[in-house]
């Protein structure tokens, strides 16, 4: 076992670990931390706790310090500092006439280096723009070209649920989330419906897949054949997962009834991919409605690291 302390950087979700060494830290504490980018400052959000060896990655580097009141007060000049290398960076864009939407800027606590976020379309040909700011702030400039994803988490925001952003406030990376969850999930396949305000599906669908992966193996298929309890044959018009509920046409003579089972009052074969044959029209409007959403996914290409 190792201590370690979880340290954020405030354009990075990601946790990064240190070595606390023997100094008390608690959440919320500010640290002066060395990173491949240089000096840093961060924000304790684990305090010094034990892991596994085998989770974290060696060498672990130790805290410098905790922040003291000069520090605070650097930092603070930086983020001031920080807006008004913003607004000339955009002003430098225009004069340059590049398709890019410029998202934050950042120095390095120890100023060695002013980073500028931004989105495009493309790949941009910003070799000018990179003299032009270096010329102006007489440091090393980097410009990095990140994803929506990445935007949204930078900038944060209220997600549909009415909290802060999942992306902004813990997610340390982006799990894969896929349209198949969606509809595993009974989800309306409506983009509006099952995107995060970064245009992308919600990270949150991943929280509950396991759980209705387990869920829906025991449920029937809509369109199966069951036999109930009471010794009706019908078939699945539709599933409640959360419930484990089932509504069933049962047919009564001439008429045909819906009624409803809890599935242990049900006996069906076990969970098996739906026939492609049952329902052609159904299944061809489900694979366009798959595919589209699937190529708005594709839209979101991986983040590029652009160096000066």
């Amino acid at each position: 076992m190792i201590k370690i302390i979880g340290i954020r950087f405030r354009t990075a979700g990601k946790i990064y670990y240190f070595n606390p060494q023997d100094t008390e830290f608690k959440r919320g504490d500010h640290v002066i931390v060395e990173t491949a980018r240089g000096v840093e400052y961060g924000t304790v959000v684990l305090p010094p706790t034990e892991k596994d060896d085998k989770e974290i990655t060696q060498p672990l580097k130790p805290v410098i310090r905790k922040a003291t009141a000069e520090d605070d007060e650097k930092e603070a000049k930086n983020r001031e500092k920080e807006r008004q290398a913003f607004r000339i960076c955009k002003e430098k864009i225009v004069k340059h006439g590049l398709e890019m939407k410029l998202i934050d800027a950042e120095y390095t606590f120890d100023n060695n280096k002013v980073l500028f976020y931004f989105t495009a379309d493309g790949r941009v040909d910003f070799r000018e723009l990179v003299k032009d700011l270096a010329s102006v702030f007489k440091t090393r400039i980097e410009l990095r070209q990140i994803g929506v994803r990445d935007e949204t988490k930078i900038l944060g925001g209220i997600g549909f649920c009415g909290r802060p952003l999942c992306c902004h406030t813990y997610l340390s990376d982006f799990a894969p989330v896929s349209i198949k969850m969606a509809k595993e999930q009974n989800l309306s396949l409506n983009p509006s419906k099952i995107s995060g305000i970064c245009g992308r599906l919600m990270c949150c669908l991943k929280n509950e897949e396991d759980t209705y992966e387990e869920l829906n193996r025991k449920l029937p298929n809509i369109g199966d054949n069951v036999t109930t309890e009471d010794g009706f044959k019908g078939e699945v018009a539709s599933v409640n997962v959360l419930r484990q509920l089932v509504k069933v046409v049962i047919e009564e003579g001439d008429e045909k009834e819906i009624k409803e089972y809890k599935v242990s009052q049900l006996k069906f074969k076990p969970r098996h991919k739906k026939d492609k044959g049952r329902n052609k029209d159904k299944d061809n409007a489900e694979e366009a409605e798959l595919k589209a959403l699937e190529q708005l996914e594709k839209k979101d290409g991986k983040s590029k690291l652009n160096d000066d």
